[in-house]
């Protein structure tokens, strides 16, 4: 009973601490900074991200000769998903942004698998570096 008593007094006292503890070490939500023309990160490789209707729009700007072709991707706050096509090669690149001026992204798929493009982006990730907004 002394038990039951001393969590009914305790409890309210400690439990807003608690909410507002674990709102703290929630992420941010960056969503907002997608937009701008950003830059790999010891590359001259550059994409311009624009974002119209909760849709997020891909534009090479400096491919280094590679022709690629991606579909409008998708949003959830930091994580950005876009489906890629390039040289028979289809896959989906994953990008979170750990900051407003900087993405890291890596392919969550590509198929087909035995493609050597498949093979040497596997278990790698790009560090993206915002170098103009929108």
């Amino acid at each position: 009973m002394l038990k039951h008593t001393f969590l009914r007094v305790i409890a309210p006292v400690f439990f807003p601490f608690l909410l507002v503890s674990a709102s703290a070490n929630a992420q941010e939500d960056l969503s907002a900074h997608w937009g701008g023309t950003w830059v790999v990160e010891g590359t001259l490789f550059s994409i311009a991200v624009t974002i119209k209707d909760e849709e997020f729009k891909v534009r090479q700007i400096e491919s280094l000769g590679f022709e690629w072709s991606s579909k409008n991707g998708s949003i959830d706050g930091n994580v950005v998903t876009v489906e890629i096509e390039y040289a028979g090669v289809t896959g989906t690149i994953q990008a979170e942004l750990v900051d407003p001026n900087t993405a890291v992204a890596f392919a969550a798929t590509c198929l087909p698998d035995f493609m050597v493009v498949c093979m040497l982006s596997k278990d790698r990730q790009a560090v993206f570096r915002k170098v103009a907004e929108k």
